[in-house]
């Protein structure tokens, strides 16, 4: 079986498009593409060969994308006021911590994170930094510190549903 980075280097443009197309949004995008990634790694000995890789791999980008829209749908269904109220992170982060109090449960929950998914949440977050501009400050790749980012918003929604 192929090196993970060479399929993502060969297919992950074409997944990329492909999830584009369905969302119509950049950073839905990029969620649904990490999270593609992070499934084909985790689920590569399923793959039988039964059609191309990127074949695959938009399968599993739609399964997911289906369930995003499946759980936004769960969302609309609660009321405005329940929304709004809670600590539920989507898209971006910040828009949803306006007040004070929301903003210091946002940093005692980031101070848990370990030093890096911190740092990279920080530079996203606070500094609106592009994911190339965090990589370069932190020696790393640009893919890096996506997938830092949204390991970083996965732990983050779990520390808020507690």
């Amino acid at each position: 079986m192929q090196d993970i980075e060479e399929i993502y280097s060969k297919y992950g443009e074409i997944v990329y498009k492909y999830v584009f197309c369905l969302t119509g949004n950049e950073d839905t995008t990029e969620e649904i593409v990490q999270e593609t990634f992070l499934v084909a790694v985790k689920d590569i000995n399923k793959f039988r060969g039964e059609c191309k890789i990127s074949t695959w791999l938009c399968q599993i980008s739609k399964y997911i994308w289906y369930k995003k829209l499946k759980k936004e749908k769960t969302k609309r269904e609660i009321s405005l006021n329940t929304l709004q109220d809670s600590l539920f992170i989507e898209d971006s982060i910040e828009e949803n911590f306006y007040d004070k109090e929301n903003k210091i449960q946002l940093f005692k929950k980031l101070q848990k994170l370990d030093e890096d998914t911190r740092n990279v949440m920080y530079l996203r977050i606070f500094g609106n930094f592009e994911y190339s501009e965090i990589a370069e400050i932190m020696s790393k790749t640009s893919n890096w510190a996506r997938v830092v980012f949204f390991r970083g918003k996965q732990k983050l929604k779990e520390e808020l549903d507690k």
